[in-house]
């Protein structure tokens, strides 16, 4: 059976850019008579709100679009996350890094890679690191390409058969100093353990699937499908974006405007004056 979903992060509210993104993933499922789970990524415990939980739920609401099961948190299921972090711990995959940002943008021997400057591998070799200091554990990627033991490709539907190459983000964090893991680590864990069969997202997220392809031969994960829709940009070309002061669908809601009507033209490719989606 196809399993879909929409996992948002409770940290601020959702925009149309979201409610694409959903309804993308809401309608593959719905029309291959499958299921569409909704997790609430609030595994941000300085940044996550309830009252952004309470808007996501309404706004879904709002928009017609119904999950099926439980709603699952993320901060409920750290001891997956800890059990996938043993495992690579104990295969001699992860290191501990105390370096700021400040230190790897800083370095002159951090190049560049798909989300910002890569790691220097300061800390990789370091002999007898003090923990009681604080800390994230990043995955030692050159050792981990090498006992990955299958092909690391995956299927998009846009783009076919993809030979995944994570070397390009370098030794990427997998828990971070003030969360029990990072976004890669939690995503591949939670993907697998809900059953996710096909992954609808924005192709702002492509790159990452490079990391999460290797994640799931490391730890032994299934393979979803990928499909990696075009994103909403408003009218200066920028994609939407909270930073960017998208306009929420909390907003529209409480203007009055219609959630079915607006989720129907999303559909159609119909968007608000001022809004443009890039070709799929």
């Amino acid at each position: 059976m196809i399993v879909t979903r929409f996992a948002p992060s409770p940290t601020g509210r959702l925009h149309l850019g979201h409610a694409f993104s959903a309804i993308r993933a809401h309608d593959f499922a719905r029309e291959r008579g499958g299921r569409f789970l909704l997790r609430i990524e609030d595994i941000d415990g300085t940044r996550s709100r309830p009252e952004h939980v309470d808007a996501i739920l309404a706004d879904l609401a709002w928009l017609e679009l119904a999950w099926d099961g439980e709603v699952v948190f993320q901060s409920q299921r750290l001891p997956r996350y800890q059990a996938a972090l043993d495992r690579l711990k104990a295969m001699g995959l992860l290191y501990p890094c105390f370096c700021t940002r400040a230190d790897i943008a800083a370095s002159a021997s951090a190049p560049h890679g798909p989300e910002g400057p890569v790691y220097p591998g300061t800390c990789r070799a370091l002999s007898a690191p003090d923990l009681s200091q604080p800390h994230c554990w990043r995955l030692d990627m050159a050792q981990a390409l090498a006992v990955a033991d299958e092909p690391l490709v995956f299927a998009d539907s846009g783009r076919g058969t993809i030979v995944a190459d994570p070397a390009r983000h370098g030794d990427v964090v997998l828990a971070r100093k003030d969360a029990p893991a990072s976004y890669h680590l939690a995503v591949t864990v939670d993907d697998a353990a809900q059953g996710v069969t096909d992954i609808v997202r924005g192709e702002d997220l492509f790159a990452a699937t490079h990391v999460h392809r290797l994640l799931q031969a490391l730890l032994e994960r299934p393979v979803p499908h990928y499909h990696h829709h075009a994103l909403l940009k408003g009218a200066d070309g920028e994609r939407l974006a909270k930073r960017h002061g998208a306009p929420t669908l909390a907003a529209l809601r409480e203007a009055g405007e219609d959630g079915r009507a607006l989720a129907d033209a999303l559909r159609n490719g119909e968007l608000p004056v001022g809004f443009a989606a890039a070709k799929a």
